[in-house]
């Protein structure tokens, strides 16, 4: 069957559930990821202050404590492949629901079995840094197999609102994180919120990762890595399930030939398939999104918010992100990759520069919202879900796993540079004293403008393709 002919054919239910299901880790990565958000200020007296440290100094361990879940996260995605190739798709997901469980509680409690839960003080900051560590494998491994598994489970017709479903996903889990971390913020003082309040944030991401865990018993083990194992029959039977009969047999026999007939080696289809899926991933960063769902109260803080207040509005920021993600899932299949990439990239780079010029200029703190949620709005209508998708598309069957564990692990890397490097940035005082909290900003718009130019020049349009025509695609390309 060609693809003209696959876009038409009627989508089966259980792939929407299957997908449903899947896309809790995407849940989990971002509840994870921006929870840290609303307990920025208590780590900093609580693990911070006490150590008297001098402020530069200070500010740097601020920013590892606050990234320390990313060299989790790149340690996640660079082993993802391999533990994805050798467990499967499926056990690996249920790996990292593990791993988010044990993270959530001990991120939570992190004098377990070294004291009575409560009573710590700054000596446990070493457990707590090793428990959000736990928790960023757990990320590193959802952000590359969620998608990962969506692309190779879902026909190619609706593949890119599917894959679009984890990005959704990621921005409901950080939005129910700034609204969690607002309701706690409201249950108790400062000194209540310094020493508990920062642990029931942390805390509360355990009852999503058992649901997660316990849905995933239900989902079917990816058809192409059961046909990689040599597994066709229990391969043909997923497949019945998501597509029609004689779609299955066409693609079940394009998957055969794809992994029969191309060498195993990462570079088989050349540097360039590489280079685009690792500098997608890497963009998606520089930009500074990062920065802004991470930090988004102390930014507030910082022009005068009040504390609840700071969080009230990083709820703001986090819908904002929820709504305009829909407008990507209804729009990437209809319009393509490529023409809401480069339009969330010239957004992005506008809404950053006139953020910084806010800063700068030392405006009203309504400027800085209002520049914050175009640039969130910008990206989430864009590089937020497209890029995953282009990641889970772009790359042959036999190398996606360890071509995406790359590409993924190059965007934590990246996530954790901008995350570490923010603070000193933001807060250094000759920075301040010329740029008024403004450079930062500038250079993540000057960064946008330029993954314009990338994904003008360099990134090809997967719609509507199967992963077996963009297999072709790359070997077309590189003869």
């Amino acid at each position: 069957m060609n693809t003209e002919q696959n876009r038409n054919v009627k989508t089966p239910r259980v792939v929407y559930l299957i997908t449903a299901t899947a896309v809790l880790g995407g849940f989990l990565f971002g509840y994870d990821t921006a929870v840290i958000s609303g307990t920025i200020g208590a780590l900093d007296q609580f693990f911070i202050q006490p150590q008297n440290f001098e402020s530069t100094i200070g500010n740097w361990w601020l920013g590892f404590t606050v990234s320390a879940a990313l060299i989790g996260c790149i340690v996640g995605a660079m082993s993802g492949g391999i533990i994805s190739l050798k467990l499967g798709r499926r056990k690996a997901m249920m790996l990292s629901s593990v791993l988010f469980f044990i993270s959530a509680l001990g991120s939570a409690m992190p004098e377990l079995g070294i004291d009575s839960i409560g009573s710590g003080n700054h000596t446990i900051w070493i457990p707590f840094i090793l428990y959000r560590i736990v928790g960023g494998i757990g990320v590193g491994l959802a952000s590359m197999l969620a998608p990962m598994y969506i692309s190779e489970i879902v026909p190619a017709n609706v593949r890119g609102r599917l894959v679009s479903w984890n990005q959704f996903a990621i921005v409901i889990g950080i939005f129910i994180s700034f609204l969690v971390n607002y309701q706690i913020g409201q249950i108790g003082d400062a000194s209540w919120q310094l020493s508990k309040g920062w642990r029931f944030m942390f805390g509360a991401e355990a009852i999503p990762a058992i649901l997660y865990f316990s849905l995933l018993f239900t989902v079917p083990e990816s058809p192409r890595w059961l046909v990689l194992k040599g597994q066709e029959k229990k391969a043909a039977s997923v497949m019945c399930k998501i597509l029609q009969e004689g779609d299955m047999a066409f693609q079940l026999k394009e998957i055969k030939n794809s992994f029969g007939t191309t060498s195993p080696k990462l570079l088989s289809f050349g540097c360039r398939v590489l280079f685009i899926g690792g500098a997608l991933a890497v963009f998606q960063q520089f930009i500074g999104i990062n920065v802004v769902l991470y930090y988004a109260p102390e930014i507030f803080k910082s022009i005068g918010v009040k504390g609840d207040q700071a969080l009230f509005q990083s709820v703001v920021v986090g819908l904002t992100n929820m709504l305009f993600t829909i407008v990507a899932i209804k729009n990437v299949d209809r319009f393509g990759r490529k023409p809401l990439m480069l339009i969330g990239a010239i957004g992005m780079g506008g809404a950053m520069i006139c953020l910084g010029a806010s800063f700068f200029l030392n405006s009203n703190g309504i400027f800085a919202l209002v520049f914050m949620l175009m640039f969130v709005a910008s990206f989430a209508m864009s590089w937020g879900p497209v890029t995953w998708v282009l990641i889970a598309e772009i790359f042959p069957n036999s190398i996606r796993g360890r071509a995406m564990s790359i590409a993924t692990a190059a965007m934590w890397i990246s996530n954790f540079m901008v995350s570490q490097t923010f603070p000193v940035l933001d807060k250094h005082q000759v920075l301040i004293a010329k740029f008024n909290h403004g450079f930062a900003y500038w250079v993540y718009g000057a960064i946008a403008l330029l993954s314009f130019a990338f994904i003008w020049k360099f990134v090809p349009e997967t719609k509507g393709k199967t992963l077996e025509e963009m297999e072709g695609f790359w070997k077309k390309d590189r003869s």
